[in-house]
């Protein structure tokens, strides 16, 4: 039997409850065995982080500790890269037999035409969507779902969090 793994990849900076609440809904909707935060050192289309990779790595196995199926890792060293694209490689090339879920949200599904062989990674593994407040309509007309086509995505409905990684650090910096 193939298991089911799910990949939330990105710079957790910082880990938050909506990445909690996606991962543990993932887990159920898509009967996932696993979830991997795979958190990178930096966005390649971000600015620099505010916090430590280290200090992310911890936030995020405290955040998620009473959830059994979701693993902290950061593969950045490992594969010497921050991409997504060699980051699916890496762990397919590692167990072909796994089925993976690579979660973004509806904000990323955006942006995913400007990702490092981005055609490549719905080839490798099944882009799973969660929306995002404010960002749905707009995901709905990007260029990367456009060019792949709806059929090529899994659209997960959830609860939308008004919450997210930078809005933590703009009122922090307050």
């Amino acid at each position: 039997m193939y298991r089911r793994i799910g990949i939330l990849g990105g710079s957790f900076d910082p880990p938050h409850k909506g990445h909690l609440e996606i991962s543990k809904l993932a887990i159920k909707k898509l009967k996932l065995d696993l979830i991997i935060w795979a958190v990178t050192k930096k966005n390649p289309l971000k600015k620099k982080p505010m916090i430590l990779l280290n200090k992310r790595i911890l936030l995020s196995k405290k955040i998620t500790k009473s959830t059994k199926k979701i693993i902290i890792k950061s593969f950045d060293k490992k594969i010497r890269s921050s991409a997504t694209i060699n980051l699916i490689k890496y762990l397919k090339n590692k167990d072909n037999k796994t089925n993976y879920f690579f979660l973004i949200g509806s904000d990323n599904l955006i942006t995913l035409h400007k990702w490092r062989n981005w055609l490549k990674i719905s080839k490798l593994c099944q882009i799973t969507v969660f929306p995002r407040k404010g960002f749905v309509a707009k995901s709905m007309q990007s260029r990367a779902l456009k060019t792949l086509g709806k059929h090529n995505f899994l659209f997960l409905k959830s609860k939308m969090y008004n919450i997210s990684s930078s809005k933590i650090r703009k009122n922090y910096l307050r």
